[in-house]
């Protein structure tokens, strides 16, 4: 038996000024694929662990993640593809893909479609199952292009291994005894915020998963995901859907039908109305006054790299700052120009330099560098290995780094763009964050497991970015209209949906 796995991820804000070439997936190949992929805690790592148990020769021809950003270059696409389809291509028995769900590339809206639309028409019979996050905008050619698909059910996200051992049960079933699975899909036309998807905390995301488990219990349902979409995508599909894969259509529709209506009917509780910065930062102050342990965290959430941000936007830290906070902890900031002068001017060096607003957001006004001097206290390549329990175990790697400290603040500035998912971003440059007595970071949800149980309270602060909860900031086109909330006039039903 010959099993073809791969793993392609990219969540795309169509809104995001920032490149993504096939450099920013750190792409790697054939046998190093398979080798940083057998033991990671993603689904391609559960599709290796799945393929082996059987016996199987498991091919990988590439592993590839990008962090958020713009469309995806058509040559990184095409490259990507052609890996995979040159994997199938020999013949194999069964497809198992670890995408995301929410790919944009330079000529396809649905990046994960149109690559499915290659793969079935060169492997039309192949068990061909797929793994997708939590957060991606799912299309009917997605659905029609394979036989079995799920999607995680934790954000921030800590299952991508049991949701591609899902996956790969399914398939395995396929292999063993013919199953022919059934897919359903329905997309309630509403826009969900982010930062109501929250799934370790009662809420309406909580509320949904907790749905979709009782819907997997149900005979004859095998997989059943609630997807809150990612909404900073400029295509027809994008906001919430269902799926479902089941033994039967008539098990795959109802199912679909009762989590899309439960959806529609929560609507209200998934918009997040954002407060204004001033606000945060008064109730930051307050948050200081009383008694406590830890830093004061500062969520940067209009400026989140997770959502493809430039992690360079400066009104939250220049607020603080006006504001007289000190003991502050700031980063990543992603400046590769104040990293050179830093790195130029050496440990122990006092320097004058502007930081940060330096990419050009479209529809937003131009801000000047937020001008700092302080003495550079540490330098570094930017790498350290995930400790969890996101993806732990990965390397990652944030470019060089260099932390500045102005007295009031210490700035860990960095090459490129970088979620704070782990104390690495910070201890591997020697800072330690629960020292800290104000927390600021560029992140909605990934960072909260491990800063969250540090920090004496938690303040949610709107940059104006091109990651911000104010949708009214983006011109969307090609979304289809209306949709909720966007259009509070909206309406709906669940109709039945399409056979597959």
């Amino acid at each position: 038996m010959r099993i073809v796995t791969a793993r392609v991820n990219h969540e795309t804000n169509t809104f995001s000024p920032l490149a993504t070439p096939l450099a920013a997936f750190h792409p790697l190949w054939g046998d190093a694929a398979l080798a940083a992929g057998r033991d990671s805690t993603t689904a391609l790592g559960a599709f290796i662990r799945f393929a082996e148990a059987r016996g199987a020769t498991v091919a990988v021809p590439v592993s590839a993640h990008a962090n958020p950003s713009g469309p995806v270059a058509d040559a990184a696409f095409e490259t990507l593809c052609a890996a995979i389809l040159d994997a199938i291509r020999p013949g194999c028995d069964a497809i198992l893909l670890d995408l995301h769900g929410a790919m944009v590339t330079e000529s396809h809206d649905d990046g994960e479609g149109a690559l499915l639309a290659r793969i079935r028409a060169l492997a039309p019979g192949v068990p061909l199952g797929v793994a997708l996050d939590l957060h991606g905008n799912i299309t009917d050619a997605m659905v029609a292009q394979c036989d079995a698909l799920a999607g995680f059910k934790t954000y921030p996200h800590v299952d991508m291994a049991e949701t591609g051992a899902r996956v790969a049960g399914i398939v395995g079933r396929m292999l063993d005894e013919g199953l022919r699975p059934h897919r359903a899909w329905v997309h309630p036309p509403m826009l969900a915020h982010t930062l109501r998807m929250d799934t370790r905390v009662p809420g309406p995301m909580q509320a949904a998963v907790a749905a979709a488990r009782a819907a997997e219990a149900r005979p004859g349902v095998l997989a059943a995901t609630i997807f809150g979409g990612f909404s900073l995508a400029d295509l027809a599909e994008a906001g919430v859907s269902v799926t479902v894969t089941a033994e039967t259509q008539g098990a795959a529709d109802a199912a679909a039908r009762d989590l899309a209506a439960g959806l529609w009917d929560a609507r209200d509780a998934f918009v997040y109305a954002e407060a204004p910065l001033a606000e945060s930062i008064a109730a930051g102050q307050a948050a200081l006054a009383q008694p406590g342990d830890g830093p004061v965290l500062l969520l940067d959430h209009g400026d989140n790299c997770m959502s493809g941000g430039t992690c360079d936007v400066m009104d939250v830290l220049a607020a603080a700052l006006e504001a007289g906070m000190d003991g502050i902890l700031a980063g990543p900031i992603c400046d590769p120009e104040a990293v050179a002068a830093l790195h130029a001017a050496g440990v122990g060096a006092r320097v004058a330099c502007g930081l940060g607003n330096r990419v050009p957001l479209p529809g937003f006004p131009r801000q000047a560098p937020l001008p700092l001097a302080g003495t550079v206290t540490a330098l570094g390549d930017g790498d350290y290995v995930i400790t969890g329990p996101t993806y732990t175990g990965q390397r990652c790697r944030m470019g060089r780094a260099a932390v500045l400290d102005t007295g009031a603040a210490r700035i860990l500035v960095t090459e490129e763009p970088h979620e704070p998912w782990d104390l690495g971003v910070f201890t591997s440059l020697g800072l330690d964050p629960a020292a800290a007595r104000v927390l600021i970071l560029k992140s909605r949800m990934y960072c909260r497991p491990v800063f969250e149980p540090l920090a004496r309270a938690v303040v949610e602060c709107a940059s104006r970015g091109v990651t911000s909860s104010d949708y009214g900031l983006f011109p969307f086109a090609k979304l289809a209209r209306p949709i909720f909330p966007l259009d509070a006039d909206a309406a709906w039903a669940p109709p039945s949906p399409a056979p597959r």
